[in-house]
Order: C-alpha cells, then sequence, then structure tokens
C-alpha cells in the first residue's frame, strides 16, 4: 500500500468515523434526550418518541443518497463527501445548543425532528461517496481489504461516542449529566468537524472518475440510469434483498437493540450498558478488515450470507444467556412465574404501537402494557364474553383496576414474584471501564463480542460488493440507495418495531423475530440470485 492510498483510506475512514460519532450520539443518549425533548409525555412514550426521532434521520437517509448520489456521479466523490459531513457536524452541534422543551415547548422537539433530518440526509450521501472513493483507489484483489477499513468507521463512531459519553458521565457524575452535561459530546463534534474538514479539502478527486470525466463518459441522468433501466434496476433490488436488508437487521441488532436490550429491558443501568457494548466494539472491531481481507480470497457472498445464516440461528440463544448473566433474577422470575390476563377477546386491542401515540383505555390493554414495561412475561387467555379483567400470577388473581391508580397490587405481585426493578443487586454492574473480570461481566462481553462478529461479518465486505455491482458513472447513485434502505428502513427501525413487539406479545424475546426473518430472507435470496463479484473490474465499468 502507498503512503497516497494509506492518505486516502485514514482521510476517508477518519471522516465517517466522526459523522457516526455525530450520528450515534443521539441513539446513545435517546433515554435522556427523550426526557428533555419530549417531557409533556409519559415515560414509556418518551421513550418511543425518543426513537423515533432517532429513527426519522434514518428514514431519510435514502433520499439523502439519491440527492448526494446523483451530484456525486455528476459533480464527483470528493466535493460531494465534503458537503455531506459540514451539514452532518453543524447539525450536530446544533443539538448540544437547542433549548429544551421546558424552555421553548413543543418547537425544541419540531427542531430536534428537523435536525435528525438533516443528519440522516447527510449521512445517506456520505457513505456512497467514502466507499466508492476508497474503491476506486484500490488495486485489483484488494478491494475488500481496503473498504473493510471503511466498514471500521460506523462502529468506530459508535465507540467514539460511547467513550465520550462514559467520560463526561463520570467526569460530571449522573444527576447533572441528565440535566445538563449530556450536552457536552455534541458540542464536542465541531472540534471534529473541523478536523475531518481540513483532512478532505487535502483530497484529489477519484482517479477513476476522473479519467471517465476526461473522456466525457460521465452519466448526464444519473438517476434515470440507475433506476428507470431495469437491467441496472434489477441489481438496486438484489442488492437489496439479497444483501443490505439483512446485512442491516444484522448490524442493528448486534449494536443497538443490544444496547436498548440491556437498558430497557433488562433494567441495566447506563454506565454499565454502555461500557459492556463498548468493550465487545473494541474487541471486534478488527473482524471487519479480517472479513475485507477474507472476502478478496473467498468472495463477499458467502461471508455476507453465512453472517446472515448463523446470526438468525443463534439470536435466540445469545439474547437469553445475555439474560442469565445480566439480570438472573428477571430469568429465574420468567421460568418460575406464570402470568397470565384473563378477559373477554372482545375488550382487548392490538398493543403493537411502534410510534407511540395510541392511548390504550380498556382495562385489558393498559393491564398487558403495564406488565410489559415491567418486563414480566405474559399470555393473554381469553375469557368469557362480557367478563372483566383478571391478571393471575401462578393462578392466584390479583385485583387490577386501571392504569392511572399506579396498580399497587399489581406492583406488589411483581415484587413478589421476583421481577427486579432498576437498581437492584442482582442485575449486573460495572464500578469502572476496567471491572471486565468478573465471570458475569466476562461472560455478557463475551456474548456481545459474538454479536459484534456477526456484524464485521455482513458488514466487512458488503462495501467492496456494491461498488463492483454497478458501473462506475453510475455507481455512487446506484450502491448508495440500496445501502441506506437496507440500513435505514430496516436496519433504523429495528429498536422501536422490536420493543413494539416486545410490548405486544408479553415476550422479552419477541422482538428478535424482526432481525431473524429478514436476516433468513436476505441468506436465501442472496445465496441464490446475487452474482459474486470479487473479480469484477471496476475500471473497465
Amino acid at each position: 500500500m502507498t503512503s497516497d492510498e494509506r492518505f486516502v483510506i485514514l482521510a476517508s475512514s477518519l471522516g465517517t468515523v466522526f459523522e457516526w460519532y455525530d450520528f450515534y450520539l443521539y441513539g446513545s443518549l435517546a433515554s435522556i434526550i427523550g426526557a428533555q425533548f419530549f417531557s409533556a409525555y409519559p415515560p414509556a412514550t418518551r421513550d418511543i418518541f425518543a426513537l423515533l426521532a432517532f429513527a426519522a434521520g434514518f428514514l431519510v437517509r435514502p433520499f439523502g443518497a439519491i440527492v448526494f448520489g446523483r451530484i456525486g456521479d455528476i459533480v464527483g466523490r470528493k466535493y460531494t463527501f465534503l458537503v455531506t459531513i459540514l451539514i452532518m457536524g453543524l447539525s450536530t452541534f446544533i443539538v448540544g445548543l437547542l433549548p429544551s422543551a421546558a424552555t421553548i415547548g413543543f418547537a425544541a422537539p419540531v427542531i430536534l425532528i428537523g435536525l435528525r433530518l438533516l443528519q440522516g440526509l447527510a449521512l445517506g450521501g456520505e457513505y456512497g461517496g467514502a466507499a466508492t472513493y476508497v474503491a476506486e483507489h484500490a488495486p485489483d484483489g484488494k478491494r475488500g481489504y481496503y473498504t473493510s477499513f471503511i466498514q471500521t468507521t460506523a462502529t468506530l463512531g459508535l465507540f467514539l461516542s460511547l467513550l465520550v459519553i462514559l467520560f463526561t458521565r463520570t467526569l460530571t457524575g449522573e444527576e447533572a449529566f441528565a440535566q445538563w452535561a449530556w450536552r457536552i459530546p455534541f458540542l464536542v463534534s465541531v472540534l471534529l468537524l473541523g478536523v475531518s474538514v481540513w483532512i478532505r479539502l487535502r483530497l484529489n478527486e477519484s482517479p477513476v472518475f476522473q479519467k471517465m470525466k476526461d473522456e466525457g463518459k460521465s452519466s448526464k441522468a444519473p438517476l434515470t440510469e440507475a433506476f428507470a433501466n431495469w437491467s441496472n434496476a434489477k441489481i438496486v433490488l438484489l442488492a437489496l434483498i439479497g444483501g443490505t436488508m439483512g446485512q442491516g437487521v444484522v448490524w442493528y441488532t448486534g449494536q443497538f437493540y443490544a444496547l436498548f436490550f440491556l437498558q430497557s429491558i433488562l433494567k441495566v443501568d447506563g454506565y454499565t450498558a454502555n461500557l459492556l457494548i463498548a468493550w465487545s466494539l473494541l474487541l471486534g472491531t478488527g473482524f471487519f478488515v479480517v472479513f475485507g481481507i477474507l472476502s478478496d480470497k473467498i468472495g463477499r457472498k458467502p461471508i455476507i450470507m453465512g453472517g446472515c445464516l448463523i446470526a438468525a440461528l443463534t439470536f435466540f440463544p445469545i439474547f437469553k444467556m445475555i439474560t442469565t448473566n445480566a439480570n438472573p433474577a428477571l430469568e429465574k422470575a420468567i421460568e418460575a412465574t406464570k402470568v397470565e390476563v384473563v378477559a373477554d377477546p372482545a375488550g382487548c386491542g392490538d398493543l403493537f404501537n411502534p410510534v407511540g401515540t395510541r392511548v390504550f383505555t380498556a382495562a385489558c390493554d393498559t393491564a398487558r402494557a403495564f406488565l410489559a414495561q415491567s418486563s414480566v412475561k405474559y399470555s393473554t387467555v381469553p375469557g368469557p364474553a362480557g367478563s372483566g379483567v383478571k391478571v393471575t400470577f401462578n393462578g392466584k388473581e390479583v385485583p387490577y383496576t386501571d392504569a392511572k391508580s399506579g396498580n399497587p397490587a399489581l406492583t406488589a405481585a411483581i415484587a413478589e414474584a421476583g421481577y427486579p426493578k432498576a437498581g437492584n443487586p442482582a442485575i449486573v454492574k460495572m464500578a469502572h471501564p476496567f471491572d471486565i473480570f468478573r465471570p458475569q461481566v466476562a461472560a455478557i462481553i463475551g456474548l456481545l463480542f459474538i454479536l459484534v462478529i456477526f456484524v464485521t461479518m455482513v458488514y466487512g465486505p458488503i462495501a467492496a460488493m456494491l461498488v463492483e455491482l454497478f458501473p462506475t458513472k453510475i455507481r455512487y447513485t446506484s450502491m448508495s440507495l440500496p445501502y441506506h434502505i437496507g440500513n435505514g428502513w430496516f436496519g433504523g427501525l429495528l429498536p422501536a418495531t422490536a420493543f413494539a413487539i416486545v410490548a405486544s406479545t408479553g415476550d422479552i424475546y419477541a422482538g428478535l423475530w424482526y432481525p431473524i426473518v429478514f436476516a433468513l430472507i436476505t441468506a436465501v435470496v442472496g445465496f441464490i440470485f446475487l452474482p459474486e463479484t470479487k473479480d469484477v473490474d471496476i475500471r473497465s465499468t
């Protein structure tokens, strides 16, 4: 690798790390942001709104891919992803300055969501530019290796955001952090923005794109050529269904849903949960490069599809083992206690509420929602027509009134059954960042590390594969759209949707069916229909 090639990879990767850092700060601090900007709603609804505001950034990523992909295929790679990082960095900095809902009312969440949309648009243009730029500099036979450094950036960005959050939390204390110090990581991003812009200004245009442009062969209408032409559009669809869709859900399960599962379902405190994820990322990030190199030797497809398949087959046992080690009291309570909500089916509605806007009033619904928020596993049993609602713990009826009463009898029954509240000594807790040698903590990090390995398998070779699937003149546009639909929509909506599935079924593991189903679809479609691309000459297309 020449010094110029090393600089290309460093500049592209470092700038993208900073951009992912900006993007993931919000996800890591979703619960605090919910309290700051959605304080007019009940706590459970705040969490859903906070996750949905996070998801809003993912929803617009495909539109950013279309807008900036078109510019990148017409104007060039370098200037396009210089613009995207400016938009991302400034939006993140403004979040750190934005007054809370207690200060400016309804305007606070509106502005916050607007900033999230800008971040999503910018990220939609960033990844395709960085991956294309590096791939077009890479020699034949090493594109998987070169582009794998871009693939580390999302995890490194998340890891960097977690480190800054943990450092700030330790320095200021939890109370101050929840009140005002959470803004510090957002404000610090302006320094990272300055470094990123300085580095990217020193880059030259991609030689493959520049040669094509000098020869007058660049596309005048990349959107039409990419999506209106069926020969290319069908490859876009295959790249989505047989590649990025499964990769996206495995990625977000292994990192974001794992963090959400620890905090919201297993009741692990935020400091410990972030430390556990941070250690797993530190141990696993190098495997992006390992699988990138391996894909240059055996192909992109077997690694990506194998990762999707193995992840789908092992998610349930891995998450159950995480529960065993992180909150053994919860696992014991689930195994020892059979909780049933007995009610007339006509009085029970659908609890599926991913947008958090539904208000439940029927006793059957409020009882089940209360149990779900307490991480209680329950089942719904049909009762006689016209009957009221009965909640039973191992056959013993517990009086239930309504949601407004606070349900003291139900709360007492949950505690008596052994379901622990947040802060219970039985729940894993790390005293400091290097408190990793206790068997309980080491086991959780090991399980999270396995999830990260799945992430590196599906994500390490994906950039090289996407670049190789499409011709140079429409490469930026064509690869960006399936990547951001797969990651932005199927992946980005995973935490809120999976949590809504948990609440509606009464099973803390039911949300895992979301990534399992999509990962299996990708494994099957990709194995059968997606072409192998490792030997494609991207300079001749």
